[in-house]
């Protein structure tokens, strides 16, 4: 049976969230349907995942913070990460956690290929 994902996009790094999109898409079981959303940052992820938690069979957040000198790094991520835990958890959803937290761009580029780990842990808990 053919699954349906949805693919979140944060574009803040277009070139980043570029690849990781690409990655992920390269190795997602060919029998997913994927639809994908963009959104201007990775704070709007969960939101955008929250409100079609229903629609879909799983999904993936693909995104990039990078640390700068104050501690929106820290509160960013953290929020996030929880917050896309505990949609996964409380709907029984899986969610493939593609977002970088990284401390430079140079760190961020290389980790371009980390979509591949969300897509084949969604993958594995899709078709189990």
């Amino acid at each position: 049976m053919k699954k349906k994902v949805l693919i979140v996009v944060s574009d803040y790094y277009k070139n980043i969230s570029k690849a990781l999109l690409k990655s992920t898409e390269k190795y997602l079981n060919k029998k997913i349907s994927i639809n994908i959303i963009k959104v201007p940052g990775v704070f709007e992820i969960p939101v955008i995942i929250s409100k079609n938690i229903k629609k879909f069979d799983g999904f993936v957040a693909i995104g990039c913070v990078i640390k700068g000198k104050t501690a929106h790094f820290d509160l960013i991520s953290r929020s996030v990460i929880d917050a896309i835990m505990n949609l996964s958890i409380n709907n029984k959803k899986p969610i493939g956690n593609c977002i970088l937290t990284c401390f430079n761009y140079k760190q961020a580029l290389d980790r371009k290929n980390k979509g591949k780990e969300a897509a084949l842990a969604l993958n594995s808990i899709l078709y189990k």
